[in-house]
């Protein structure tokens, strides 16, 4: 291991450690921590950013000769220059020059016709994607046959899993019908209706706490590495 890695292990470690102080209580360590993570991360996130898209997308298609400096090699500098300029990217740039008085009091009235947009335009496509991919594609999940039949015949698994199915999602439907009132067999369906969400939030909190946990066991394995190294 050479000297880098050894002060990139040591760095690690420390700062994990503070982060895990925060379990005692919230101390000068951990938020000393979290602002490094949070400063590094928009710094680099930042500079990805910057170089990949605002340049590319926007220096690269209003000047297309500005990008032979960024090239790696000949090939694809030639590539690179050869495009057609698109003036029409003039107009995110506007924009987003006008999101910068913000931070002008005098004139950060401006500030919001690109804000105005930005909203406008992620709600639109926005809409019909999540009908695309959320509604639409759960309606679909739901038209299933009630009945299973395979190759060798009757399937059993097959039937109880997709009666399981569309009954929990006919008794969630019902708990949300509010235009008559939750009594009788229609209370009981809507009570039904809440287990079956409450299967269902649970089932996405554990999946989230799994994910969680597995990143925790990443960082012990880390301590454990940094442990093995100083003894």
């Amino acid at each position: 291991m050479g000297l880098t890695d050894y002060i990139e292990l040591w760095v690690g470690g420390l700062l994990t450690l503070m982060i895990f102080s925060f379990l005692y209580r919230d101390n000068p360590f951990y938020k000393f921590a979290e602002h490094l993570f949070v400063g590094v991360s928009a710094a680099y996130w930042m500079v990805v950013g910057f170089w990949t898209t605002l340049i590319p997308n926007m220096l690269g298609r209003i000047y297309p000769p500005s990008m032979g400096w960024f090239a790696t090699n000949p090939e694809e500098a030639a590539t690179l220059v050869a495009q057609s300029p698109s003036y029409l990217r003039l107009v995110p740039l506007i924009l987003g020059i006008m999101m910068l008085t913000r931070l002008t009091p005098k004139a950060s009235w401006m500030s919001r016709w690109p804000m105005a947009f930005i909203i406008g335009f992620a709600a639109g496509t926005n809409l019909t994607r999540y009908l695309q991919s959320d509604f639409i594609a759960q309606i679909r999940a739901t038209l299933i046959p009630v009945i299973v039949v395979g190759e060798s015949g009757f399937n059993f698994g097959g039937t109880l899993s997709n009666l399981v199915i569309v009954l929990g999602v006919l008794a969630a439907l019902v708990y949300f019908f509010f235009s008559k009132e939750h009594k009788g067999w229609f209370g009981g369906t809507a009570r039904a209706g809440i287990w079956v969400l409450m299967v269902a939030f649970g089932a996405a909190f554990g999946y989230t706490v799994m994910a969680r946990i597995s990143l925790l066991i990443g960082r012990m394995g880390f301590l454990g590495q940094w442990i093995g190294s100083v003894f």
